[in-house]
């Protein structure tokens, strides 16, 4: 990931179902059916100041590892998750956990 969000912001549960019924009207296949509504959820979800950090599903899915998006979205799902190391050098769990008020 290039940049990382400074905020994540969660979304209501019917435009979670209409993200997947977008999408699962389009694509068949599960695996990458989950790929394509991650992005969709993601490109919506993080922000930079005020503005989205991703202008589409297409610049999460070029600028993130799979790794990197999967645990975005189970923080957006309230879970705690810890970025893999090495993945991404540039990814700070701790400005996360600042940015949602937890403590180490």
């Amino acid at each position: 990931m290039k940049t990382a969000p400074d905020r994540l912001t969660p979304l209501s549960a019917g435009r979670l179902l209409g993200i997947w019924r977008d999408v699962a009207a389009q694509e068949e296949n599960e695996t990458v059916r989950g790929l394509l509504c991650n992005a969709h959820v993601l490109a919506e979800s993080c922000f930079l100041g005020e503005e989205r950090l991703f202008e589409s599903a297409e610049a999460v899915l070029a600028d993130m590892t799979a790794g990197e998006m999967e645990t975005l979205v189970r923080r957006l799902a309230g879970e705690e998750t810890a970025m893999p190391a090495g993945i991404n050098a540039g990814f700070d769990p701790e400005r996360f956990r600042a940015m949602r008020g937890e403590r180490a």
